[in-house]
């Protein structure tokens, strides 16, 4: 196979054919070499739109749903992003290469481990990578953007509280098979919430919340 042509093919026909135009997600999704990512055994699917298996009943994100996330967040390079859900490691390369620093924390210490690997060898060096379930607690600080690559079934407030003022959040919230990708921004003294597209998104471990944390 290819990589090359057909990691552009899918920048072409499935990301950009999925309303993402945003000209520099597009040109790093082209450039990214997804297929180092996937689990050995997946090379093949590596392109297409599909949720490849991680183990764990963890799937890597969709091309498409990668790249609406990437535009969502409109990286500009001076961010200090979250990412919630490590996974393949892929989705940590894609934010890292948009922005100054990634922190990125996973449940499963052998995701985090092997997205270590993944991420070590293919010169990507401004992440931290942390095993720390998400629903029990978050890194210390602000952050002006968080990605969380798992769906939640009601949103943990504490994810729009990490935002740094005027950080963005991406998070896919509800059940399936309909749940909601939403963009939530912090202003300066409120909380902007936009509703971006219908989805269904394996969820976190742990993601449903109990009703007194709904946002």
């Amino acid at each position: 196979m290819n990589t090359d042509y057909a990691r552009l093919q899918m920048v072409n026909q499935q990301v950009r054919g999925w309303n993402v135009y945003d000209e520099d997600v597009l040109a790093m999704l082209k450039e990214l070499p997804r297929e180092h990512f996937v689990p050995a055994g997946f090379e093949s699917l590596a392109f297409a739109d599909l949720a490849i298996p991680l183990g764990h009943g963890e799937h890597m994100m969709t091309p498409t749903i990668e790249g609406r996330l990437l535009q969502a967040l409109g990286l500009r390079g001076n961010e200090n992003v979250l990412e919630i859900g490590t996974g393949s490691g892929f989705m940590t390369a894609c934010l890292a290469s948009l922005a100054t620093h990634v922190t990125s924390i996973d449940i499963h210490d052998d995701l985090v481990e092997r997205a270590s690997r993944k991420l070590e060898s293919a010169g990507i060096d401004n992440v931290t990578l942390s095993p720390m379930d998400a629903t029990r607690s978050l890194p210390d600080g602000s952050f002006d953007a968080i990605a969380v690559t798992g769906s939640v079934q009601t949103l943990d407030p504490r994810f729009v509280e990490a935002l740094a003022p005027r950080g963005k959040l991406f998070v896919v919230v509800g059940d399936a098979p309909a749940m909601e990708a939403r963009l939530i921004e912090r202003t300066d003294d409120d909380v902007d919430t936009t509703g971006l597209f219908e989805t269904d998104l394996a969820p976190l471990i742990h993601g449903a919340l109990p009703p007194q944390f709904a946002f």
